[in-house]
């Protein structure tokens, strides 16, 4: 749209919200909805967008609940639509039979959320609007089929190809900074100091995916230390007065906090690509960082051990228990128990090895009595694992970690 043509689109839609304002507060959010979904003018879904989300931010949750439940069962696909259209496809196969079938398939619900995205700021508002809908889907199962359509379209408008990497150092704006305090979901950060450190040596880097349309927001971020060697404690990494190393210097570059910042876009998967494209740039830009590793929490830890008949962990078997939990504990479909496991095993990363007493944090201790873990991200070698890991679920892991876990059966 042309400078003049949105300068009057926006005057129009001023007026016509004005207008429309005295109207709507007799109207329930359902019917405004109905409205949107039959709106053919740009101006007035604008306008009826803006009055829905406007109206759903005053709501109390039960009012929250009482939307949910409209969209899954008022916005619902007809049923005998999908079988009658499908039947005309395969007799008929055309274009036109084609999109008919589509358009029976897809309930009116998606199209309600695509028509409120139209509007400046929707994205965001829809995002929040889907952490409302998780929290009450625990306790309202019927509600799960709305959102698989909100997991649907948000997998859409959060692909890759709208993601932009902005790496964040202790110049970039306060408000990042802030948020990057506030989101940081592994190793609390305590002080502006505490950040400082993170981000201002040398050695240090972040880097956050963004969204255009929520640009003051990440979406994800990840922390690096560049070390000399595979490191086996946080602590020496978050280190208060550790001697930092020229960057050029450094063999290893370690994942150690990977944060997802928006709890609207859970399920939505980010930190695959982000951990790739961090490799790939640290590479081009560092030659001599040849190692990619984690260095990360095994948060199911403790919690297996209090389920199962193994003995607790002690000086002697932390490492063996932390590497038997990670290789045998299976969910019944055969994927590892540990979340943080399935996400880098899933990614194509390898077992690499296991540390005892790398985390002495009180988060740290409670959840794996302080073990921690290095997966290794292999360039080379990740798509095999990955491959290896979806198909068969195997495990690639070293020989160290395997020893380790086989120390476990010897004494079962």
């Amino acid at each position: 749209m042309s400078f003049f043509g949105g300068l009057i689109s926006t005057v129009f839609d001023r007026r016509y919200r004005g207008a429309m304002s005295d109207d709507a507060e007799g109207r329930s959010i359902a019917e405004l909805s109905h409205d949107l979904l039959g709106s053919q003018g740009e101006v007035s879904g604008g306008t009826l967008a803006r009055l829905i989300l406007d109206r759903y931010a005053m709501m109390s949750t039960d009012e929250k609940r009482a939307f949910f439940e409209f969209m899954t069962h008022g916005l619902e696909i007809d049923p005998q639509a999908v079988t009658d259209t499908l039947q005309t496809y395969r007799d008929a196969p055309s274009k036109s039979s084609y999109r008919a079938f589509a358009e029976a398939c897809e309930p009116k619900r998606q199209e309600l959320i695509r028509r409120l995205n139209q509007v400046p700021g929707a994205t965001a508002r829809l995002v929040a609007m889907r952490q409302d809908l998780l929290q009450l889907r625990r306790e309202y199962p019927a509600l799960e089929p709305l959102d698989v359509d909100f997991q649907h379209l948000f997998s859409s408008w959060f692909n890759r190809g709208f993601l932009v990497l902005r790496p964040i150092n202790w110049s970039s704006p306060a408000d990042i900074l802030e948020k990057i305090i506030a989101y940081e979901a592994v190793h609390a950060i305590d002080s502006w100091d505490d950040l400082r450190r993170r981000l201002q040596p040398n050695d240090r880097r972040c880097f956050a995916f963004f969204h255009l349309a929520m640009a003051g927001e990440p979406l994800i971020f990840v922390e690096v230390a560049l070390t000399k060697g595979i490191p086996n404690s946080v602590q020496d990494l978050l280190a208060d007065g550790r001697d930092a190393i020229e960057a050029e210097q450094a063999d290893t570059a370690v994942f150690y906090s990977i944060s997802n910042c928006q709890a609207g876009l859970a399920g939505i998967s980010f930190g695959n690509s982000l951990i790739k494209q961090v490799a790939a740039d640290l590479s081009r830009d560092l030659p001599g960082v040849k190692n990619f590793v984690t260095l990360s929490p095994i948060p199911g830890l403790n919690k297996w051990l209090a389920q199962s008949e193994l003995p607790a962990a002690t000086k002697d078997t932390q490492r063996a228990l932390a590497a038997h939990y990670l290789l045998e504990a299976k969910r019944p479909d055969g994927m590892p128990v540990d979340p943080v496991a399935r996400f880098h095993l899933g990614n194509g990363a390898a077992l690499h090895a296991v540390h005892a007493d790398a985390d002495t944090s009180a988060n740290g201790i409670a959840q794996s009595g302080g073990a921690m873990v290095n997966y290794l991200y292999d360039l080379g070698q990740i798509t095999f694992n990955h491959e290896r890991f979806v198909t068969d679920k195997t495990v690639t892991a070293s020989s160290e970690v395997r020893a380790l876990s086989a120390m476990m059966d010897s004494k079962a």
